[in-house]
């Protein structure tokens, strides 16, 4: 592993570093595993305690923070944590793209790519398709017609894009991701499903990332929007005609169901379950498991799930669940002999 000037990464971060210039880290590690050599960082006094026994060359803290039985470098930084981020990036940077073109990928005569792209093996890239500078498609990647892919796009191995998906510059797409299946729109008559074309795409923004299974559908009529900064856990799914508000956050196995608009800067826990047709403001966090229903209009924390208990317990609540309405009645008509 390469060896870094503490100096020289406190100079990437912004962090105030005013120790021995010389020493040097290879990696970073957790606070209660850090050996010489390594970096580590503290963001919660509860770990304070650990400082004393910590053999890392080097912390990150806060000026806040009192570090003093910490034996080795300190790096100060206001928020510890986007220093650890910005640490990682710059110790292990994205690997700049081969500029190679794999003899085993299918590629349309009227393809746009432009300077450095690097396609993997069996890719296939329909027509129309515009591939902009520094772009990576992983192996076995399949991009459907007319699409376009802006500059330092890049797609892991397996991502589907169907016909017309646009992607910003330096967005992410893991293995696995569907982008522009067909949206659920199906027309019932004398119970009989008849399916509604989907003729919209999806419009996917910069600096987004989508994690490894998720799928997001293309709009039936307008077009599925994703917005700037957006985080997509994996094995999320995102209806038609959905708009997800620059820099919303949703964690895995969360659902968004069609025509759903989510604001700016909001956060969707796991396994969170959001209905159509309705509108999220700005700045909303759901708890995970939650299931939202109708439209929120103020930011805030919301939840709905149930936490766990034990069985036993359980099956008393649900039972006495199905008996709300019947006591909801006891309660109104003891309301009402206490007033006579």
């Amino acid at each position: 592993m390469k060896e870094t000037l503490l100096s020289e990464i406190a100079e990437a971060i912004g962090a105030t570093f005013e120790g021995d210039e010389s020493k040097c880290i290879t990696t970073v590690a957790p606070i209660d595993q850090a050996e010489q050599g390594e970096l580590t960082f503290i963001t919660n006094p509860k770990y304070a305690s650990q400082l004393a026994l910590c053999k890392a060359t080097a912390l990150i803290a806060s000026p806040k923070m009192d570090v003093s039985k910490f034996s080795g470098e300190v790096l100060l930084h206001a928020n510890p944590y986007l220093a650890y981020a910005k640490t990682m990036q710059f110790l292990y940077p994205e690997p700049e793209s081969d500029s190679s073109i794999h003899p085993t990928s299918v590629i349309a005569s009227d393809v746009t790519i432009g300077n450095k792209v690097s396609v993997g093996a069996n890719v296939v890239i329909e027509a129309g398709t515009v591939i902009g500078d520094d772009v990576v498609i992983g192996a076995g990647s399949v991009i459907g017609e007319n699409c376009k892919l802006s500059q330092q796009v890049r797609l892991m191995a397996n991502v589907t894009l169907y016909s017309g998906v646009q992607i910003g510059e330096r967005t992410r797409l893991h293995s696995g991701c569907v982008i522009g299946a067909d949206g659920f729109g199906y027309a019932p008559d004398n119970k009989v499903w008849h399916k509604i074309p989907q003729v919209g795409s999806v419009v996917i923004g910069s600096d987004t990332e989508i994690g490894a299974n998720t799928t997001v559908d293309r709009g039936a009529l307008n077009d599925t929007i994703i917005g700037n900064g957006v985080i997509l856990d994996n094995q999320i799914q995102v209806g038609h005609n959905v708009n997800i508000g620059d820099h919303t956050a949703m964690a895995g196995a969360s659902i968004v169901a069609g025509s759903t608009v989510i604001g700016k800067h909001c956060q969707i826990g796991g396994g969170a379950c959001i209905g159509g047709h309705i509108e999220l403001a700005d700045d909303v966090i759901i708890t995970g498991m939650s299931m939202v229903v109708g439209s929120i209009k103020e930011a805030g924390v919301y939840s709905s799930g149930v936490p766990v208990t034990d069985n036993k317990r359980w099956r008393r609540n649900a039972i006495r669940f199905t008996q709300l309405d019947e006591m909801a009645r006891n309660v109104r008509d003891l309301q009402k002999h206490t007033q006579i």
